[in-house]
């Protein structure tokens, strides 16, 4: 497990949620920006914080008609 900062667990406390389960869903169904802004910090400290615990985003450009399937490891 990674050492949370101070800022980090508030916004756990407030959401009650962890980072860890929140970040991937908000960040998928809002973006960046909107996920920044919707937990109270900038952009620099969201991408830290996915960084530290060890979230990756991808972007994916999809053409007409395409989807994109997300699955989960057991």
């Amino acid at each position: 497990m990674h050492r949370k900062t101070k800022k980090m667990l508030t916004v756990e406390k407030k959401f009650q949620q962890p980072l860890e389960k929140m970040l991937p869903e908000l960040v998928t169904e809002q973006g960046l920006s909107a996920t920044a802004d919707q937990l109270g910090v900038s952009k620099a400290t969201l991408g830290y914080w996915l960084l530290k615990l060890g979230i990756n985003v991808r972007r994916v450009a999809l053409a007409p008609g395409e989807t994109l399937e997300v699955k989960r490891a057991s």
